[in-house]
């Protein structure tokens, strides 16, 4: 057994099929299959059933992918401590972040990311909070900007900021008259929301909670760049996080932002890595640069109305 071979056997369980499996690993097809083979031969089990459309995993095989997952993890591991060691602003860094906040938070970051650390590669992973922690855990990926509350003993969480909610309506929609809200205002409203799987979804369905809203049947949208079209559109009325509605992000003539006073509803924005990550006093420099995003940008623009009106 070899580490070669693991790294075969985890492609195959990723990939489902023998010849993607052998793409993503640079090897021929019949030379990833020998060496599946060889691999169940020397361990004496059948890891793989082979059926004419795909490739599952026996139940055996599904408990040596994860041993050998933490296996890979481990080795990867003791390269990031070498490379570390010589140069500690190097390498690269594979970084997940979910879609409703990875263009919106990037724009500000990746340029003084570059000026920080020149020799570093940014790799980005732009998927569900719950495929981002999935491949987390596996090790393919190093951090991730996720929001909480992420519940997980093996996993450290390093807070970076809250990012404020606002209220975008039609502009002929009646809450566009009013300078401020509060959240009580919601109650008996319907609001616009993300489909399933979305994180934003489950802290909008909160906010509605909170405030006596609901969500309005017969739509979910499937990106945060919908559901603005939609307002734009008089379908209804939605959440944005302050981000969203930043520069670069171009102002929408049809749609009124109206923030809450008071405490207005929030996401908690954190960076999250394993414990046992060997980038460990790395990623926490690299999460106090995160942190830094200027104060304007979690606040209301200045032609909104200020937080005190009513």
């Amino acid at each position: 057994m070899n580490l070669r071979d693991l790294r075969y056997l985890v492609a195959l369980a990723e990939h489902k099929h023998f010849g993607r499996a052998a793409d993503s690993v640079f090897v021929s097809q019949p030379t990833l299959s020998t060496q599946i083979m060889k691999l169940e031969e020397e361990l004496g089990v059948s890891l793989v059933e082979r059926t004419p459309r795909k490739v599952l995993l026996t139940e055996v095989g599904q408990e040596i992918v994860k041993r050998a997952r933490e296996v890979l993890t481990e080795i990867e591991q003791i390269r990031e401590i070498a490379r570390r060691t010589l140069d500690p602003e190097s390498g690269s860094l594979r970084l997940g972040i979910f879609p409703t906040l990875g263009p919106y938070l990037l724009p500000h970051v990746v340029p003084r990311i570059r000026e920080r650390y020149p020799r570093l590669e940014l790799l980005l992973v732009e998927e569900k909070t719950e495929e981002i922690l999935r491949q987390l855990r596996e090790g393919r990926l190093d951090a991730a900007v996720l929001a909480l509350p992420v519940h997980d003993a093996h996993l450290h969480v390093e807070r970076l900021f809250d990012e404020p909610f606002v209220l975008a309506v039609p502009t002929d929609h009646p809450l566009a008259k009013r300078s401020s809200i509060s959240l009580n205002q919601l109650e008996d409203q319907s609001l616009l929301l993300l489909e399933e799987g979305h994180c934003l979804r489950e802290q909008a369905l909160e906010v509605c909670q909170l405030a006596g809203a609901a969500e309005k049947g017969g739509f979910r949208a499937t990106s945060l760049e919908t559901l603005r079209q939609m307002v734009a559109a008089d379908v209804g009325i939605t959440l944005l996080p302050m981000l969203a509605v930043k520069p670069p992000i171009p102002a929408n003539e049809h749609i009124r932002l109206v923030q809450f006073h008071r405490r207005p509803p929030s996401r908690h924005i954190a960076m999250i890595w394993r414990k046992s990550s060997a980038m460990h006093a790395f990623l926490r420099e690299f999460a106090q640069l995160l942190r830094q995003l200027p104060v304007a940008l979690l606040e209301p623009d200045p032609q909104l109305p200020s937080a005190s009106s009513e």
